[in-house]
């Protein structure tokens, strides 16, 4: 299962212990309803189930962008786009 989800987060251009650690990194409330989808060009876009939600992620942008750094290593994601989806259930 292990490599299933790292090819996957792979294939996204996540690296899996972002998708691991996405509670961790994020807290658990706002795990709930947010859901990493892929890291391009330093772009992390993140699914939200509302808009309410897209409003809390980018409020918390520069503290995630931190924390994100301590485990991607620095520069690894340097901004987070986010779109809202409705369900948020991991594809994995």
């Amino acid at each position: 299962m292990g490599e299933s989800l790292d090819r996957v987060a792979a294939s996204l251009g996540l690296d899996s212990s972002l998708v691991t650690r996405w509670a961790e990194l994020v807290g658990e409330s706002v795990a709930e309803h947010t859901r990493p989808r892929a890291l391009r060009d330093g772009t992390l876009v993140v699914a939200v189930d509302d808009p309410v939600w897209a409003t809390q992620l980018r409020w918390l942008e520069s503290d995630l962008l931190a924390r994100l750094g301590d485990v991607l290593g620095p520069a690894r994601v340097t901004r987070i786009e986010v779109r809202v989806r409705g369900n948020v259930t991991p594809d994995w």
